[in-house]
C-alpha cells in the first residue's frame, strides 16, 4: 500500500473513532495526526485527508439523514436556499469538513518540517 492510501485509511478511521467522543471538530484532530505520522508530499498533503472526511460526512450525514426521510436535511436546505435538495446539503457538508481537514493536515505538515529543523 501506498502512503496515500494508508493516510487515507487512518484519517477516516481515525475521524470515526474521535467522532464518537468529541465534537465536530475531531476530523481536524484526526487530519493532523494522520499527517504528522504518515508524511504526504505535495499536494497529496490536502487532498488526500480531504477526500477522506469528504467521504466521512457525506456518508454519515446521508446515513443520518435517511433515518427519517431527509426532513431536517430538506428544512436546513430551505433555510440555505439550496431548493430544498437535501443531496446538495450533504454534499456541501463533506465539502466544509473536508476543507476543515485538508487544513488541519497542512499545518501538521508544517509541524513536522519546524520540528525536523531543530
Amino acid at each position: 500500500m501506498t502512503k496515500n492510501s494508508i493516510n487515507f485509511i487512518a484519517t477516516i478511521v481515525l475521524s470515526l473513532i474521535l467522532s464518537l467522543f468529541l465534537p465536530w471538530w475531531s476530523v481536524m484532530t484526526a487530519a493532523l495526526a494522520t499527517a504528522l505520522f504518515i508524511p504526504l508530499k505535495k499536494a497529496a498533503v490536502f487532498f488526500i485527508p480531504f477526500l477522506a472526511v469528504l467521504l466521512f460526512w457525506a456518508a454519515y450525514s446521508f446515513i443520518l439523514s435517511s433515518g427519517n426521510d431527509y426532513t431536517l436535511a430538506k428544512r436546513i436546505s430551505v433555510l440555505l436556499s439550496l431548493g430544498g435538495n437535501p443531496y446538495i446539503l450533504i454534499l456541501i457538508t463533506g465539502v466544509v469538513g473536508g476543507l476543515a481537514a485538508g487544513i488541519a493536515a497542512v499545518f501538521g505538515k508544517q509541524l513536522t518540517l519546524v520540528l525536523s529543523k531543530d
